[in-house]
């Protein structure tokens, strides 16, 4: 059964590859069917695994070993303002690791729209992606990678009655699997460009945003029997949100504000039990400040932000992230805002940004209200000509990022130990950063020695509170990665390119070394080679003495690209954006394949 879907898959993949190529030869050949396939555009991707059992990452205990994740998307134009589309999934037999296990269909139409757009005009039926500002409030968006799709299927009008001013509304229930939660999302944005409204010079930008959302849930409790001491908890639950954002010449900056209604605590001192305090509600609010300056040859920015009770869901059961790795369902996007390194060793401790509010941990209780950090980026080019620069100039960026956990005073009023009673409450620092999570300082240098050879070089040093960021009563691990990378062009597409890394910590998982070769043949066609190597005995037993090795290669051909994949993944989290999901170790054979039409 297994060889059944993965020969089904190999030829599919064939098959796509070949109609890409031919596609233009078909549409010179028949004018008529060229008009018609002109007004459909569309793409389809595939990630296939097998899985392999391997003495050192552990057997594939589950069942269907070969699993593959497809998404085939067709957009259709007609009548000048319309467009239709649909998403066509396929999970066969079962999606891969570590996937939303909602996704429980081998195949489904999954999502389907139609658009009428004028200038003034921007209307969408069925399901949709929709993002307020910085999505402090409202992101609804897919990606792939992360198994994650957070549409909406309902109606959504984007009105521009003027240049300087635009209008959005909307109305739905987002996307969860293969159906939609059990709520309803009303929501509303506005942003006026104010200096286009007065048609000023003075400033580049001086804009105004507000937003508002509304969620629709009725509470239902757990409990059979009447809680006489339970709270009202309200049906509807509201975010408000404003902006301003500035830009002066080589400055700019940028400010938001969210409040968030009052609702329920998630209660999870009981591993894999959802709960909620019923006698008390709490609001939450965020603060997002941004402030840089560009120029040539030299850029700076800084970020600030403080996130208090911002976990926000279409259904309250997917706060607990233990039941709910993926983020399913999540309305705003709170992405980690720390520098994505592209490195594997600088990828093993990866923060995750901590907004909600929860009692956790059974044996020694804590209460998590938010975070709050900042970070700053700095970028400067040394001039060509000078000692430092040399011939084509030398480019420094640096980052620098520090989170902290909200401080907070808790008190409960009827003296419960360990918190867990239904009456705890608790008051924040509004500016407090002492208590520290997560800091990454790192510096990177890029240098071209040659028309043919440039390098970079990179430096990280970190600090990761394991206990609370991943278990209690865990270590503090201080880290410093060191990357150096060079490649060579020979031309005409073809290239070398060879990567170091050392990882050294003070606990935890010890001292790595890790390097890439890659080599491209010509512009369409390269392979590569990497590995990561834990060289001391870790106290971490599932990464002691494991060489974590991957090979394979990829080909592109106009807008098909296909790659092939062998090795072992270590287990962890696996990030885009700052938004991350855990993997599970293993070993397998993987295929992908994206082409669009």
């Amino acid at each position: 059964m297994n060889k059944k879907y993965f020969l089904l898959l190999m030829v599919a993949f064939c098959y796509c590859i070949t109609f890409s190529q031919n596609t233009e030869k078909i549409l010179n050949n028949t004018s008529s069917f060229s008009q018609l396939i002109n007004n459909f555009s569309g793409g389809l991707e595939s990630n296939g695994q097998w899985y392999l059992n391997d003495p050192k990452t552990g057997d594939f205990e589950e069942e269907q070993n070969i699993r593959a994740n497809s998404y085939l998307r067709i957009n259709g134009f007609f009548l000048k303002n319309f467009t239709v589309g649909m998403q066509v999934e396929s999970y066969a037999p079962k999606p891969l690791l570590n996937y939303d296990r909602q996704f429980d269909k081998e195949l489904s139409l999954a999502q389907y729209f139609i658009n009428y757009k004028t200038n003034k005009i921007d209307a969408t039926a069925g399901y949709f992606y929709a993002q307020f500002g910085s999505g402090l409030i409202l992101r609804a968006w897919e990606d792939t990678a992360l198994g994650l799709n957070n549409s909406i299927r309902g109606g959504k009008v984007i009105y521009t009655p003027f240049e300087f001013l635009e209008i959005t509304g909307l109305y739905g229930s987002q996307r969860r699997g293969f159906d939609v939660s059990d709520s309803d999302i009303m929501a509303f944005n506005t942003e006026l460009n104010i200096d286009n409204l007065l048609k000023s010079d003075f400033f580049d930008e001086l804009s105004i945003g507000l937003s508002y959302l509304n969620r629709n849930q009725e509470y239902i409790s757990p409990i059979d029997e009447v809680n006489l001491d339970m709270v009202d908890i309200p049906k509807n639950i509201g975010l408000y949100s404003a902006r301003l954002g500035v830009s002066f010449k080589d400055i700019y900056t940028n400010i938001e504000y969210v409040y968030k209604g009052r609702d329920t605590r998630l209660n999870n001192i009981i591993p894999n039990i959802v709960s909620f305090s019923e006698n008390k509600l709490f609001d939450g609010n965020a603060v997002l400040f941004n402030l840089g300056y560009s120029a040539k040859g030299f850029g700076i920015n800084y970020t600030f932000r403080r996130l208090e009770n911002m976990s926000f869901y279409s259904q309250r059961e997917d706060g607990n992230l233990i039941n709910n790795p993926t983020n399913r369902a999540t309305v705003n996007y709170l992405p980690a805002l720390t520098k994505q390194h592209d490195y594997t060793l600088a990828n093993i401790y990866l923060y995750q940004a901590q907004p909600g509010l929860s009692v956790e941990n059974y044996e020694s209780p804590r209460v998590k209200a938010g975070e709050i950090g900042n970070q700053i980026d700095v970028f400067y080019k040394i001039k060509k000509g000078t000692a430092l620069g040399g011939k084509y100039g030398t480019k420094i960026s640096a980052n620098f990022s520090y989170w902290a956990a909200l401080n907070v005073e808790v008190s409960d009023p009827d003296g419960v130990p360990f918190f867990s009673s239904d009456n705890l409450t608790y008051k924040s620092d509004f500016l407090n950063f002492k208590n520290k999570l997560f800091t990454d300082f790192n510096i990177e240098i890029k240098k071209k020695w040659s028309r043919k050879l440039s390098s970079i070089f990179t430096f990280i040093d970190l600090y990761y509170n394991t206990d609370y960021l991943v278990e209690a009563n865990g270590s503090d691990i201080n880290a410093w990665i060191g990357v150096a990378e060079s490649t060579y062009k020979f031309g005409k597409g073809k290239s070398i390119r060879f990567e170091a890394q050392h990882l050294a910590t003070n606990d935890d998982s010890r001292n790595w070394v890790g390097g890439t070769l890659e080599f491209f043949f010509n512009s369409n066609f390269g392979a590569y080679f990497n590995d990561s190597y834990n060289y001391e005995d870790s106290p971490v037993e599932e990464n002691r003495k494991i060489h974590f090795f991957n090979l394979g290669g990829s080909f592109s051909k106009g807008a098909t690209r296909i790659g092939l994949n062998y090795g072992r993944q270590r287990g962890g989290l696996i990030c885009v954006g700052g938004v991350c999901r855990p993997v599970n170790k293993n070993t397998g054979v993987t295929l992908n394949l994206n082409t669009s039409f």
